[in-house]
């Protein structure tokens, strides 16, 4: 029988306490189980972290890993990579430890190399991405322009699901990126995601034209030329 020990981690005290950020995770999990675990599975314990402090203080993470080692044939289950960490050394370090096997929920058939590629990207992309924020913020303020304020409730609802939209966009948007400066035609790209277990935002099968929306989205952000 196949065990399991499921991480869950949010970033901040309000998403604890809301559960938003908690319960998409223990959905993409439970997709998992149902669509790409073997039979007979067990998730033998779940562990919910909020983290408010450095990334290294992770107690519910340390208290997993020390379960996954004591029990044989055990993985650490996890949503998505960056709940592990958002650092590729750190994912690095991960899969050179012996004693801990993990699997990522939204990439059931990526391999180590495939998943520590997409780490490193991934970084790279947060890292581009924070910088272009607080260039355009500068800009802005030193401009006059009046930085937040209030929204009416369509445009909160509208901003919401355009920050939703360039979040996956920035989540897949390394391995697509890559793949398309490597010549690959949008169609290849999309059974690629797919081949890999990589789901949609809403969970289903890659086309060319979501291909096409995504890298459309990066160029919004200046991420891809």
């Amino acid at each position: 029988m196949q065990r399991y020990v499921a991480y869950l981690r949010v970033n901040s005290q309000d998403e604890g306490r809301s559960a938003l950020g908690l319960t998409a995770q223990a959905r993409d999990i439970e997709l998992f189980l149902e669509t790409h675990a073997p039979t007979p599975y067990e998730v033998i314990a779940t562990f919910r972290e909020v983290q408010t402090g450095p990334d290294h203080n992770r107690p519910q993470l340390e208290a997993a890993l020390a379960l996954v080692g004591r029990t044989s044939g055990c993985e650490l289950l996890v949503a998505k990579l960056d709940r592990l960490s958002q650092h590729a050394s750190v994912i690095s370090a991960f899969m050179e430890d012996q004693q801990v096997r993990f699997r990522v929920a939204s990439m059931p058939q990526a391999d180590n190399a495939q998943l520590y590629v997409y780490a490193v990207l991934a970084e790279q992309e947060r890292a581009f991405i924070s910088m272009r924020t607080k260039a355009a913020l500068a800009v802005a303020k030193a401009r006059g322009v009046k930085l937040g304020g209030l929204k009416d409730k369509t445009g909160r609802r509208n901003a919401a699901v355009q920050d939703q939209a360039r979040l996956r966009a920035s989540e897949v948007g390394p391995m697509i990126r890559a793949m398309h400066k490597d010549g690959k035609p949008l169609q290849a790209i999309a059974d690629q995601l797919n081949s890999a277990g990589v789901p949609t935002a809403r969970g289903g099968l890659w086309h060319a034209s979501q291909v096409r929306r995504v890298l459309a989205r990066l160029r919004e952000v200046g991420l891809f030329a």
